[in-house]
Order: structure tokens, then C-alpha cells, then sequence
């Protein structure tokens, strides 16, 4: 195994992770932990031993990840796949136009995964791992049993050899993965009153509808949207009215 690229890859993959999770959690766990406590959806602190069991799966989660990578990028199985070097090859038009299809693409296969992976015959085998945190913290965001975390890349191979992806276009979207990922775990709500119910803020995926995933188990799968849980009737259906209490909270009731 190429041991340099290996570590290359888990260095940029972490990279990405700590400094996301870490700005999210010093903001919001210990900088301003009273001051914004009233946007907190589960009003308390997951305990020290979650964060310890988070960051370790993490770590887990991105050491599979960056093997993954390595992998996918041994000589014999590059040369089978769909990743190109000079964006002139397509051009830029193509090359933005990639990313709402990189998109949509992650959107519908977390979904599919993450039904299957909810079945009981499957559930705590793979999935529960990550459900142990039910009242998720930003180190949640990867805290993936080994098998979970390869399911989870799954899309990369999928991204891989489904349609031409330049170099960057990886970078880019998982970058924008995570930082959205870590606020789906967030434990605070930052989008505003009313948001849930507008013409967009219906079909985006918010870290209350997320959170309500890690506390009941059931409903709310998707991961940047809720087109396939609205589509498919698997949204909560007390999701809108608790966005609505909790976005009503005042800072005053702080204690």
C-alpha cells in the first residue's frame, strides 16, 4: 500500500473534520455554551464519555475513509474510473454543473442507505453505534461503527464511476458535506423562526428534524433535504411543531 498517500488522504479527510467540528464546538459547547443554551434542542449537554466515543469512532471512521481513497486510487483501478485531471477536458460549464448532481446523487443514496441500515435485522449491527449518541454533539458528525463507515463511502465509488469528476470536485463537495453535517448534529438550531415553513426551508433538512432522528430512532432520513422523507411519508410528524417551540424560545429563559 502506498503508506504516503495514506496518510495524505487521512490528513486532508481529518483536516476538513476537526477544524469544522472543533469551531462548532468551542462556539457552541464551551465559548458561548450559556449565552446561545436557549437554541440548544435537547436542553443538556451530552456527558464527556459521548464526546470520548464520538471522537473515537471518528477517527475509526476517517482511517477507512483515507484506506478507501487509497484504494480507489492504486494504479490498476484509477485507470477504470472516471476522475480526470484538466478541467479544460470538459470545461467549466461541466464542471460547475457537477456539483448539484454530486448533490443529489448523496442526497438520495444516504437516504436509501440509511433506511436499510434502520432495519432490524441490520440495525444493531451497523447502524446503532452512531445512535448511541441521542443527543448528538459536533464529534457525532463521523462517529460511524467500521461497516457504517463503509456504506457511508460508498457514494465516493458510486461518484467514481458514474460520471467524469475532476480532481477538486471531491474536495469541494465533501467539504461542504461536513460543514453541514456537523450542524445536522449540531445540537442548535440556527436557521430562523419560521424557516420549516417556507417554500424552501420545507425540503431543506434542518439540525432539529436531524436531532429528532438521534432521540426517537424513528422517521426524518435524510441528510441534506427532506425530499425523500416528505416523498415517502417518512418525516415526523410532530417535526414542524417542535421547530416552532424551540424557535420560539427566548433568551431570558436561560436559567
Amino acid at each position: 500500500m502506498n503508506w504516503e498517500f495514506f496518510f495524505t488522504a487521512f490528513q486532508k479527510i481529518s483536516s476538513r473534520y476537526f477544524i469544522v467540528a472543533l469551531i462548532a464546538f468551542m462556539l457552541f459547547y464551551v465559548i458561548f455554551r450559556r449565552k446561545y443554551f436557549y437554541l440548544k434542542i435537547q436542553q443538556k449537554f451530552p456527558r464527556n464519555n459521548d464526546y470520548i466515543r464520538e471522537l473515537f469512532y471518528s477517527i475509526v471512521t476517517m482511517l477507512i475513509f483515507s484506506l478507501i481513497v487509497v484504494v480507489l486510487n492504486s494504479p490498476p483501478i484509477a485507470e477504470q474510473t472516471t476522475r480526470y485531471q484538466s478541467i479544460e477536458t470538459y470545461g467549466w460549464a461541466y464542471y460547475f454543473s457537477v456539483f448539484p448532481v454530486l448533490f443529489m446523487m448523496h442526497d438520495l443514496y444516504f437516504y436509501i442507505m440509511h433506511r436499510i441500515m434502520h432495519h432490524p435485522a441490520l440495525f444493531k449491527y451497523i447502524h446503532l453505534v452512531h445512535h448511541k449518541s441521542t443527543n448528538p454533539s459536533p464529534w457525532a458528525a463521523y462517529a460511524f461503527h467500521p461497516l457504517e463507515a463503509i456504506i457511508e463511502q460508498g457514494i465516493v465509488i458510486i461518484f467514481y464511476f458514474t460520471l467524469p469528476i475532476h480532481i477538486t470536485h471531491l474536495a469541494i463537495f465533501f467539504l461542504f458535506s461536513i460543514i453541514y453535517n456537523v450542524y445536522g448534529h449540531l445540537g442548535y438550531e440556527l436557521y430562523p423562526k419560521g424557516f420549516n415553513r417556507t417554500k424552501i426551508g420545507k425540503w431543506i433538512n434542518t439540525s432539529i428534524n436531524h436531532n429528532q432522528h438521534h432521540q426517537y430512532f424513528k422517521g426524518n432520513y435524510g441528510l441534506y433535504t427532506l425530499i425523500w422523507d416528505r416523498l415517502f411519508d417518512t418525516i415526523r410528524k410532530d417535526y414542524d411543531n417542535q421547530f416552532e417551540n424551540i424557535s420560539n424560545r427566548k433568551p431570558d429563559l436561560i436559567d
